[in-house]
């Protein structure tokens, strides 16, 4: 299965309440959070609570639920409404229920919130602060540029007693979401100093770093958060993220297994665990972490995962029943374009073994159109027609790459490309050492690699499709093969003449009974790029009949 790895976001906040008896604990408790351990963190705030039920802190017991992997909207709920039992004005208790309101999708809760910063009339940094930070809080509802006029004025407050470190890198998450990497990377920097714990600071750097694909300054950020505090967790999920993009799988699982250890047993914890192992395609894993904690969560969200797992094992019966129960039990806002892809692919590859043919037929129906949904959102978390040809012809593998044949060669560039991720020049020398083999699921993998390392090189995805083509996936190597077309630039064309004839060529003739106007065309445009080419020639008199 081919995924995309989505933006690992962090939410954090350092808060200082000097010559409090509750200091301490309520730093730990916001520490615990910062570093993904939110079942500590449940353990500090209930203390506090039980000590003091005071409006704050079940403010502060209620946000830990909202900043965990997957909200628990309900226990968050049930904490702010007592904090307001407690205190009927306290700000930050409004502001919670109005961060719930805005992670279900109610855009509604941006204005509530700016009322209640400004019913507070703006005087208490804290209040702005954390209005700020929900409206940073979730990924596709957010408001960032309140965020930073907030922000902003909370730290003018702060200015006399010095701005704590945590104001000005919520500032740079604000600045990341409104696509301004600059400006957030300068907000970094003014945290930097300030940070008791300089790691959560070169996190964020290095997952902006990432953001903008440039990943040698990624993985230098990354490496200095892990020297300046190797217990720090969010690092090594960081990293993680880092390899699964190279694709290297033995490095992102001990990253992971790092992860595991520095966290927490927080079963939501153990959730975002459970679904970076799949990630990584470490299906085994994800599936353990995910049995350990399955009876533990209420949320819907673990069908959805167990549904990821059945339908990488190629279980399509029990990835629709898991899905399904997902769907039924999830709010509606919950149900992103993504889950109805998915519900596609699982549609199309129960249609490949039902032998009914109205069946067979509606269930491939419902598999486009359920496609189109993600593909219209421009929803990338898998790559939506390739495993619908994966599907359909059989997909590459790493686990049948290594079943295949291998040579001296190729085991020794196999050494060179773990050693050194963007070493290009070995990806190509691996690549065709894998053709000559006739490893063609080697060969799929290893040119894949070089498109993720250089999407604008073509000849990568005409390899991919001639590797597809001999491995006999056709449908796959038809979409390789346009990409290739479609990455061609113009002044390349010349240079690349007789490789586009064949595309064309290959593409026509994969078409010719299927789609028999786009065959003619396709063959068409490939006699035009070389009129001598005879596959070419026959294809052409045999459509054109």
């Amino acid at each position: 299965m081919i995924m995309n790895v989505k933006k690992i976001a962090f939410g954090a906040a350092v808060v200082f309440f000097a010559g409090l008896a509750s200091a301490q604990t309520l730093q730990d408790g916001i520490n615990s959070i910062d570093s993904d351990k939110y079942a500590q963190a449940k353990i500090n705030f209930t203390e506090m609570v039980t000590k003091a039920p005071t409006a704050e802190n079940y403010f502060y017991l209620g946000n830990t639920y909202l900043k965990q992997g997957e909200p628990d909207y309900a226990k968050a709920v049930e904490s702010f409404n007592k904090g307001l039992a407690a205190d009927s004005k306290s700000y930050l208790n409004k502001i919670g229920l109005a961060t719930v309101k805005l992670g279900k999708g109610d855009k509604s809760a941006i204005a509530e919130i700016q009322k209640i910063v400004a019913d507070s009339k703006e005087k208490d940094a804290e209040v702005l602060f954390r209005a700020a930070e929900a409206l940073t809080l979730f990924e596709k509802n957010n408001a960032p540029d309140v965020a930073i006029q907030f922000l902003t004025k909370a730290i003018e407050k702060a200015e006399k007693k010095g701005v704590p470190a945590h104001y000005y890198y919520t500032l740079g998450d604000a600045y990341r979401i409104k696509r301004v990497p600059g400006e957030a990377m300068s907000a970094y920097d003014k945290a930097l100093p300030l940070a008791k714990n300089k790691a959560s600071v070169y996190t964020r750097m290095g997952t902006l770093w990432m953001a903008a694909q440039l990943w040698k300054n990624a993985k230098e950020s990354l490496d200095k958060a892990i020297a300046v505090d190797a217990t720090y967790a969010p690092a090594y999920k960081a990293m993680a993220s880092y390899n699964i993009r190279y694709q290297d799988n033995a490095k992102a699982t001990q990253d992971l297994i790092n992860y595991t250890k520095y966290a927490d047993e927080d079963p939501y914890t153990q959730l975002e665990i459970s679904k970076l192992y799949f990630t990584n395609e470490d299906y085994a894993n994800s599936k353990i972490v995910l049995d350990k904690i399955f009876d533990k969560i209420d949320d819907p969200i673990k069908f959805k995962l167990r549904a990821y797992q059945s339908y990488a094992d190629g279980n399509y019966t029990d990835a629709k029943q898991n899905m399904d129960t997902f769907v039924s039990q999830a709010e509606k806002t919950r149900i992103q374009p993504a889950d109805q892809g998915l519900q596609g692919l699982i549609a199309a590859g129960l249609a490949k073994t039902e032998t009914d043919a109205a069946k067979k037929s509606a269930l491939m129906t419902e598999a486009q159109q359920k496609i189109a949904i993600a593909k219209a959102a421009k929803d990338e978390t898998m790559k939506w027609d390739i495993e619908l040809a994966n599907i359909a012809g059989g997909g590459a593998s790493q686990a049948e790459a290594e079943k295949g044949p291998t040579t001296p060669e190729i085991e020794a560039l196999k050494k060179k490309v773990a050693a050194n991720k963007e070493d290009s020049d070995s990806l190509f020398k691996l690549a065709t050492a894998y053709q000559d083999a006739k490893n063609w699921n080697g060969a799929v993998l290893t040119w894949q690699k070089m498109s993720a390392l250089l999407p604008d090189w073509a000849p990568a995805y005409y390899s991919q499709g001639y590797s597809y083509q001999q491995a006999g996936n056709n449908d796959a190597a038809k979409l390789a093969y346009e990409k290739f077309i479609t990455t061609v630039k113009p002044a390349d064309l010349e240079a690349n003449k007789q490789t586009l004839a064949y595309a064309y060529f290959a593409v026509a003739y994969m078409n010719k009974d299927s789609d028999k106007a786009k065959a003619k065309d396709y063959v068409a445009k490939s006699l035009q790029l070389d009129p001598t080419y005879q596959d070419a020639v026959k294809l052409n008199a045999e459509i054109n009949k």
